[in-house]
C-alpha cells in the first residue's frame, strides 16, 4: 500500500474523534500516591545528604582554575559548590543564606556575605564542579544506552508571573521571547530525561526561546557518551529538522495537521510507524508525560521562580535544580 501524505490527516482525524479516546481506555491514569511519595522523598533526601560531601569531594578534587593576582578566595572549591546547592535547596535569598552561615559557622568555619553567595553563581571553579558532578552521576547510575523523552519548560523571572498559568492562556506563544524588547520574563528550560533511571542526560536553557534551549542542549549530549536508541518530543518539535538529528533513533513525535512526506528517510520512517501501528506508537509516545511529572516534581520541591537577574547566573542556577534532580534519583528505589 502507498502511503501519501493525505493518509496522515485521515489518521490525525481518527485520532481525534475516536482512537485518542480508545487509547486512554486501554492505559487509565494511575493517581499517585501523594503521601507515599512524600514519604520516599524524605527517604532519598536523607540519603542524599549523608552521601553529598564524598561526592562533591569527588567532583572538585584536583579542580584548579587559573586566577589573576589578587585576594586568595576564602572558600575551597567543594565548600562552594555545598553552599550553592544548599541554597537552591531549600529556596533562600543570598542574604538569607549568608545569614544562617554565619549562624552554622561555630561548627562548619565557613562565614561569608551575601554578596559571595551571589557570585557563586558566575563562579568558573563552581560552573566545572557542576559539571563534574552531573557527569558522575550519571555514571554512577550507568545512564549509557536510553531509551529517553524531552520537553521544557520555563521558569519565572518575576514573582508576578507564573509558567504554567502563561501557557494555559497564550498556548505556544509563550515558548518565544524573541519579538519582546521588554525585560523577559521567563527562562527556557529543556531537558533529555532517561526513562529508566529517570535523570536527566543534559541540559540547555535559554532567555529567547525553548528552541534555544533544545539547540544548547543537544550541545552538552555531544560531550557526553551516551548513545539513544529512543526519543519522545512533544508537538512543539513535530518538524522534520528534529526529527532529523536522531537518524539512529527510534523517535516518536505526533504530526501536526499540515505534515508532509518528502523530508528525507528519518521523517518518512516516522510517520510511517505513526500510521501503521498508531495505538501502539501512542503508547510510546506517551511516555514523554514523564518529563513533565519531573518538571513538576522540581518545582514543587525547589521553587518555580529564578531570583538571579544575570544570564550566566539564571543559567547557574538552572543547572543546579538539574544536578539535585538526579541526585534524588540516583538514590530512588
Amino acid at each position: 500500500m502507498s502511503i501519501r501524505s493525505k493518509n496522515i490527516r485521515i489518521r490525525l482525524k481518527q485520532l481525534d474523534k475516536f482512537l485518542l479516546k480508545e487509547y486512554k481506555e486501554l492505559h487509565p491514569k494511575k493517581e499517585r500516591d501523594d503521601a507515599l511519595y512524600e514519604k520516599e522523598l524524605i527517604k532519598r533526601i536523607k540519603k542524599v545528604m549523608r552521601n553529598l560531601s564524598p561526592i562533591v569531594d569527588e567532583a572538585t578534587n584536583g579542580l584548579k582554575v587559573y586566577r589573576a593576582r589578587g585576594n586568595k578566595p576564602s572558600l575551597k572549591p567543594n565548600e562552594k559548590v555545598k553552599i550553592i546547592l544548599i541554597k537552591q535547596l531549600i529556596d533562600k535569598s543570598n542574604r538569607s543564606m549568608a545569614y544562617m552561615l554565619s549562624i552554622f559557622s561555630m561548627m562548619s568555619g565557613i562565614d561569608v556575605s551575601y554578596k559571595t553567595v551571589e557570585r557563586l553563581y558566575s563562579d568558573e571553579e563552581v560552573e566545572l564542579a557542576l559539571h563534574n558532578l552531573f557527569v558522575i552521576l550519571l555514571k554512577k547510575r550507568g545512564v549509557n544506552n536510553i531509551d529517553c523523552c524531552g520537553d521544557a519548560t520555563g521558569y519565572s523571572l518575576i514573582i508576578s508571573k507564573h509558567y504554567s498559568s502563561e501557557v494555559s492562556k497564550r498556548k505556544d506563544e509563550v515558548k518565544d521571547q524573541s519579538n519582546e524588547k521588554a525585560r523577559k520574563i521567563f527562562v527556557y528550560k529543556f531537558a533529555l530525561m532517561d526513562l529508566k533511571s529517570k535523570m536527566y542526560v543534559c541540559y540547555g536553557m535559554s532567555l529567547i526561546s525553548e528552541a534555544k534551549a533544545f539547540a544548547k542542549a543537544m550541545q552538552m549530549l555531544e560531550e557526553l557518551e551516551i548513545e539513544i536508541n529512543s526519543i519522545r518530543l512533544d508537538k512543539y518539535y513535530s518538524f522534520p529538522c528534529y526529527v532529523n538529528l536522531f537518524k539512529e533513533s527510534k523517535v516518536y513525535i505526533l504530526p501536526r495537521k499540515n505534515a508532509q512526506f518528502g523530508n528525507g528517510l528519518k521523517w518518512f520512517e516516522t510517520m510511517k510507524n505513526f500510521l501503521e501501528d498508531t495505538l501502539g506508537y501512542l503508547e510510546q509516545y506517551y511516555q514523554r508525560e514523564n518529563s513533565e511529572s519531573g518538571f513538576a516534581q522540581d518545582k514543587k520541591f525547589l521553587g518555580w521562580k529564578i531570583m538571579q537577574k544575570i544570564e550566566e547566573r539564571i543559567d547557574t542556577a538552572l543547572f543546579c535544580k538539574s544536578v539535585w534532580h538526579n541526585l534524588l534519583w540516583l538514590y530512588a528505589s
